[in-house]
């Protein structure tokens, strides 16, 4: 009961935090349930019903081929958010293997992954991806893959300087005088005390993911069709402003609500551990 109770007032005090779970949270829920469920096909055409403008048949209208924008909406939350999420799960993953190993032990290992990481991030993100996504081609799987690519360095920096900074405290001097083995130090004792900034990390580092697979999209090299993707349906509207705005305002809405919703969000997650 207290923790509940500390945790309600954590979230009453803290605006960003509130803020950020309701939008996150809807974001989440309306994502989700488009991937199981929509109102309308997201493939189905009609000429008949053609730039529709919005309505109560059709909340956000329809596009250029006659299908229902506010279901392709819900169906292209869902793919942008469980790209997102599987991208930030596997470059989150590999940094945090690589972080711990490398700021734990250092030596000639630490030198050369830590130059690789340079090399990396040498170069733009976006451009860099371009590159892996060119050799491997277009699709959903090949964006997941070179997103993850290029995301793992900012973690294994996070992760190895908190391990630098943690390795050397009393109480892991006190596990290793006592027999501890190597792998409970760095996976028990260490990093459970690194979750507060990497937290942090991990929300930045969805929001960067979430603008970049829009991006992706957007140019033609992301999701295909005929899955939804909010990158793509801008791109599609983009010669349709005048005629029919709100083709593009939806989608465009949708991205700027889940970005800024992770961003209070972890805002508040980070005053919270101040």
């Amino acid at each position: 009961m207290k923790r509940i109770r500390s945790f309600n007032e954590s979230i009453s005090g803290n605006k960003y935090l509130a803020a950020g779970l309701i939008m996150t949270g809807l974001a989440l829920v309306i994502g989700i349930l488009g991937l199981f469920w929509t109102p309308y096909s997201t493939t189905a055409m009609s000429a008949a019903e053609k730039f529709a403008p919005p309505s109560i048949r059709h909340l956000f209208g329809t596009d250029n081929f006659g299908r229902d924008i506010f279901s392709r909406v819900m169906k292209g939350m869902g793919t942008t958010i469980g790209i997102s999420a599987l991208v930030v799960f596997f470059s989150g993953t590999a940094g945090i293997l690589l972080g711990a190993i490398t700021g734990y032990f250092g030596g000639l290992l630490d030198e050369a992954v830590m130059r690789l990481t340079d090399a990396v991030n040498g170069f733009p993100s976006i451009l860099m991806a371009l590159v892996i996504i060119s050799i491997l081609g277009n699709g959903k799987h090949n964006v997941i893959i070179s997103l993850g690519i290029v995301f793992i360095p900012s973690f294994v920096r996070i992760v190895r300087s908190e391990f630098i900074r943690l390795r050397d405290a009393d109480y892991i001097r006190r596990a290793r005088l006592m027999g501890v083995g190597r792998l409970r130090i760095l996976f028990v004792h260490i990093l459970p005390n690194i979750f507060s900034v990497f937290w942090v990390s991990v929300m930045i580092g969805f929001n960067n993911a979430i603008l970049a697979e829009s991006g992706m999209s957007y140019l033609g090299i992301g999701v295909q069709p005929p899955d939804a993707s909010l990158g793509k349906m801008l791109s599609d509207a983009q010669g349709y402003l005048q005629s029919a705005p709100w083709y593009a305002l939806a989608p465009g809405l949708a991205i700027v609500w889940i970005v800024l919703g992770f961003s209070l969000f972890s805002e508040g997650v980070r005053r919270c551990g101040e």
